[in-house]
């Protein structure tokens, strides 16, 4: 199961979601999206938070409002971390995630630890956790589908965007030999190629 939570913050509101459990926070690791930006309390055992980035969105256009809201997420649910003020949340994109053979479920490291960004909260704000609890749902989402349906349509869009790309370049190659039949036409009929009917023997008088 997938906890989510919607932050109003900013508009259009955006979603945080979490797995229930270290089982599901495996699964979230696993079926991951490239546009999940992951959440976690540094040096303390704390729920995986994930915020899907929209569109053309990166890790550094994050409003500082959202990443306040995560990070009060995260803190509100670590048992020790919860307890103490002045902790730090660390951050990263889903792509920087880290899974080896040898790790218990639910951990992970990352493949570069100067991608990883850090949030410093000094406490906890219960306002701010009362009003992401309100908007709180849990759904059992077919993770593994989901990501599968984000890779196809992916697919699709790449190869639309090929097919858009090659018809383009098309209308271009097709518009420079336009252009360059009629500098080659126009070049035929240039003043210093032509000839007037007198410099040809022809001059109209002959005619009379």
């Amino acid at each position: 199961m997938v906890i989510y939570f919607k932050s109003d913050v900013v508009q259009p509101p955006v979603t945080l979601f979490m797995g229930v459990d270290k089982y599901e926070n495996e699964d979230l690791i696993k079926w991951g999206w490239p546009e999940d930006v992951w959440f976690h309390v540094d040096k303390f055992s704390s729920a995986h938070v994930y915020l899907r980035l929209r569109k053309g969105q990166t890790i550094d256009d994050i409003p500082s409002t959202i990443l306040d809201d995560a990070a009060q997420l995260v803190k509100a649910n670590s048992i020790e971390g919860n307890k103490v003020n002045d902790v730090d949340v660390v951050y990263t994109m889903w792509s920087n995630l880290k899974k080896t053979p040898g790790m218990d479920v639910g951990q992970v490291g990352f493949h570069k630890e100067t991608d990883v960004k850090k949030i410093h909260v000094a406490k906890r704000i219960s306002t701010t956790i009362n009003r992401l609890t309100k908007t709180k749902r849990v759904e059992t989402p077919d993770l593994r589908a989901m990501r599968e349906q984000r890779d196809r349509t992916e697919r699709e869009d790449k190869k639309q965007l090929i097919r858009e790309q090659k018809a383009q370049e098309k209308v271009e190659e097709q518009k420079r030999q336009a252009e360059a039949e009629m500098r080659s036409y126009t070049s035929l009929f240039t003043e210093n190629k032509m000839t007037s009917n007198v410099e040809a023997g022809y001059d109209s008088d002959d005619f009379m």
